[in-house]
């Protein structure tokens, strides 16, 4: 997790205090040594030494260590006993230096404890169906099940936080770029857009429904000749349609509208939004401006419009490599206007059969024929089912273009332009990211 979205070093502490806390969990260090102090929090774990009784203690902003002791207060020894996992409660007490050995520098008030002079138990708790911190072992259904405690953890308590810091974020951007936020209906007509629509009755009116906005983009434009400019929303969107990584029933979106501009205004101006998400929110600094593709070069170098940059995996068109080709399945392709295309894998020759053949089921699933692999082996010699049916030139050419090295994998597709495009995005997608 990055250092600099620790959202507690931004905490304003003294907006917190309430009539049942004087302090955060996350709070305290050595400068509360000796001070009487009275948090609030869910146990997050209990740890019995016989005599004594160690609770950390949890709130949004971090854990605190709790010290039960039966020679300094027995009453609040007993009542800790007790006490379980998620267990919500109050307790005021002194703050104590650790001992040397005992300090503990994965959290941040591990230089201290609270040795507890009254604990008032706010809430009890059953048995949790998981350990928080075991909650990477724990199956996504269970974890939706019990969502309410699944958004305890440290993850997804940062994970909303972070959405927090980023709305907050565009809304200034986009405030200061003189936009205003205009709320639009959530209950609307039917409109024709690229998904169906979620709808609902109307009471009022028997027979007749509302649509759920797919997106608020006529409200929008009936804002612009409205003549207010520049406006944005927060827009909360619905699409009936099936589900996908990238595709869900409701979703929110940066929604805004501008007039009298062109291309290089809007591209601008979001360029300058998320640079100042990336600052504000990771510490990062994007250069501007940033890199642009035309879709076509896009296509051409990556095999989809929206390509992952992190990783340095090209597509290479080899077409002219094969224009006189004996090899049938390349040259039928080649009469009928289509490319060839491949990617190059660095020590990609380790790759099983098995993993060469889903390969060509990926590639079949965009509609291209099939895949052609070439593994480069020991002394540069080509390993590959096709191999018989190229000539010694088209190999040389190939290994000169590509630049080929030893354990080399070459994946080669060969269709029309789309086809060959989108086959080996995927597969290029799916290596990057494995």
């Amino acid at each position: 997790m990055n250092n600099s979205l620790e959202f507690g070093k931004n905490i304003l502490f003294d907006r917190f205090v309430t009539t049942l806390r004087t302090n955060l969990c996350g709070q305290l260090n050595k400068e509360f040594i000796s001070k009487k102090v009275r948090v609030c929090g869910w146990v997050n774990k209990r740890r019995d030494h016989g005599k004594l009784i160690f609770i950390d203690l949890r709130d949004f902003s971090g854990i605190v260590q709790l010290v039960f002791d039966q020679n300094y207060n027995l009453k609040t020894y007993e009542a800790a006993r007790d006490l379980r996992s998620e267990y919500v409660i109050s307790i005021e007490g002194t703050v104590s230096a650790r001992s040397e050995e005992t300090v503990n520098p994965d959290i941040k008030t591990g230089e201290i404890e609270i040795f507890a002079d009254a604990i008032s138990v706010l809430s009890a708790s059953k048995t949790p169906p998981f350990i928080l911190d075991e909650r990477d072992r724990v199956d996504e259904m269970s974890r939706l099940k019990y969502r309410y405690i699944d958004l305890r953890t440290e993850e997804m308590q940062y994970n909303l936080r972070l959405r927090h810091r980023v709305t907050l974020t565009t809304r200034n951007y986009l405030n200061s770029n003189g936009f205003i936020e205009i709320e639009t209906p959530i209950l609307a007509k039917s409109t024709p857009e690229g998904a169906r629509d979620f709808l609902v009755p109307s009471r009022l009116n028997p027979g007749n429904f509302y649509a759920l906005p797919q997106s608020p983009q006529l409200f929008k434009q009936i804002l612009m000749f409205s003549g207010f400019d520049r406006i944005y929303q927060i827009a909360r969107c619905f699409r009936d349609e099936d589900l996908r990584a990238d595709r869900q029933p409701e979703f929110t979106q940066i929604d805004l509208e501008m007039s009298f501009i062109g291309v290089e205004d809007i591209i601008k101006l979001i360029e300058g939004l998320l640079k100042d998400i990336f600052k504000n929110c990771t510490g990062e600094t994007l250069s501007t401006p940033f890199v642009q593709f035309s879709w076509k070069s896009s296509m051409e170098t990556y095999g989809t419009d929206k390509p992952d940059l992190r990783f340095d995996l090209k597509i290479t068109d080899i077409t002219e490599v094969f224009k006189n080709s004996q090899f049938n399945v390349f040259m039928n392709v080649i009469n009928k206007k289509g490319c060839i295309k491949c990617i190059v894998v660095e020590e990609g020759a380790h790759f099983s059969r098995k993993e060469l053949d889903d390969l060509v089921d990926m590639v079949k699933k965009y509609g291209a024929g099939g895949l052609v692999w070439m593994k480069v082996e020991k002394n540069m010699s080509l390993n590959s089912p096709v191999s018989k049916f190229l000539s010694a030139d088209e190999k040389e050419n190939l290994y000169k273009l590509l630049n080929l090295k030893e354990n080399n994998l070459v994946l080669i597709v060969a269709d029309q332009f789309l086809k060959t495009c989108e086959s080996l995005g995927a597969i290029r997608t799916f290596i990057g990211r494995k």
